[in-house]
């Protein structure tokens, strides 16, 4: 059963000293749509005022307001999710976290940090663990090891958060290394990957009696069946291990999760 958001949780204030925590909704995305966009406009213009084709030009401006509406549709998402603005970020975060049946102690690994900011959050819920947040960094985002070791220090917790690059398919530590184990939206974009594979990876390197909270958009198409995966944990001795939906608790209804393109948003929680 999904926990409800703990008072320390709501307590903390991440964000608030000029950090860089950026949005899901990356800056590709609008370059994309803004230069289909910018091209379906002129096109029109050559369809009517040059080769006088007006079908063409008909369906060109068509194409715009599609775009157009396409733009505005990920302007509000990219919106819900900044950081300090819709506060989703924050929201899934807090959750998380509260589901975590961690003592904060020993080592936590976040695989996939992004921007650090789930990882940054983990220290100053924990005072007494070193955080380790793992990322590949690609080129979708503007995320770094630099911007997250900025963020570290600027919210005071740069001597205990450590970022390193690294693979989720094969992470570059032997087993039960990691005290406890979190990820938030990672999976589903490593392309070619399987999923089930992804999440035994992760819970590899976390130690026997070590807490976890895996949290995707676990498209059935890409998980598969999460409830018998549930049960193979526990045929391998996880304890407490539960599959819980999110999207409704989280963003308010199944369909603003949909709008929001994580419908699926579901968690496996338990302990190793």
């Amino acid at each position: 059963m999904l926990k409800r958001i703990s008072q320390t949780q709501q307590r903390l204030k991440v964000g608030s000293h000029g950090e860089d925590y950026g949005s899901w909704m990356s800056n590709p995305v609008f370059y994309l749509f803004g230069g289909l966009t910018l091209i379906a406009a002129v096109l029109a213009a050559l369809s009517f005022a040059v080769f006088h084709l007006t079908v063409l030009g008909v369906l060109f401006v068509a194409a715009v307001a599609v775009l157009l509406a396409v733009l505005g549709w990920i302007t509000w998402i990219r919106r819900q999710y900044a950081f300090g603005k819709g506060g989703m970020m924050e929201r899934v975060h807090q959750t998380i976290l509260s589901n975590l049946d961690y003592d904060g102690k020993g080592q936590l690994l976040e695989v996939g940090c992004g921007s650090g900011a789930m990882t940054i959050r983990a220290a100053l819920t924990w005072p007494a663990a070193q955080v380790v947040g793992l990322d590949y960094w690609g080129a979708m985002y503007n995320y770094s090891k630099a911007v997250c070791e900025k963020n570290a220090r600027s919210e005071g917790v740069g001597d205990r958060c450590t970022f390193v690059r690294g693979d989720a398919n094969h992470l570059d530590y032997p087993d039960e290394r990691f005290d406890a184990v979190i990820s938030n939206y990672v999976y589903h974009n490593i392309m070619g990957a399987d999923k089930q594979a992804l999440l035994l990876e992760s819970l590899r390197v976390l130690k026997k009696g070590g807490a976890f909270v895996l949290h995707d958009n676990m498209k059935p198409q890409m998980y598969g069946d999460m409830h018998a995966f549930v049960q193979k944990l526990r045929d391998m001795g996880f304890e407490q291990v539960e599959y819980i939906e999110t999207a409704a608790p989280i963003f308010g209804s199944k369909g603003r999760a949909t709008l929001m393109m994580l419908g699926d948003s579901a968690m496996i929680v338990g302990r190793k």
